[in-house]
């Protein structure tokens, strides 16, 4: 636990929230701000900033959890598909520092729109880049 982790002080029943779900790594619950109906958020027990500090075990734990509660909002919030996330920085709209899936369901009349612009990218840059990439 870390001391002012908003995550570790619900992870220890300190900060009270709308838990749903949990394994013995990872605990699931309700986000106060969320996006859709059912968005709920995943976090390991275990304190780490992002998915680059997590374990190998714990994030497979939050990701299993996370599976299963996809198929939950789906069929019994009558959701039309989801969205998994995890932001990883505070430029790539991460704000509270203890790693966290967000489980948005969707719905087909929704405001939630795709971030970005999906257009065509440069074959070569594409190419590039994936060599940068390759181990």
């Amino acid at each position: 636990m870390t001391e002012n982790c908003l995550f570790c002080g619900i992870v220890a029943g300190s900060i009270p929230s709308q838990q749903v779900a949990e394994n013995e790594r990872a605990i699931a619950f309700m986000d106060i701000n969320p996006a859709t109906r059912g968005h709920l958020l995943v976090v390991p027990r275990v304190h780490s900033t992002d998915l680059r500090e997590t374990t190998a075990e714990d994030l497979t734990a939050a990701t299993l959890l996370a599976q299963s509660l996809v198929s939950r909002v789906i069929e019994r919030l009558d959701a039309d598909g989801a969205n998994l996330l995890s932001c990883i920085g505070a430029d790539a709209w991460q704000s509270v520092f203890h790693t966290h899936l967000h489980v948005v369901p969707r719905y087909k009349d929704d405001p939630l729109q795709l971030p970005w612009h999906p257009t065509p990218g440069d074959v070569n840059v594409i190419a590039e880049t994936a060599a940068e990439l390759r181990l």
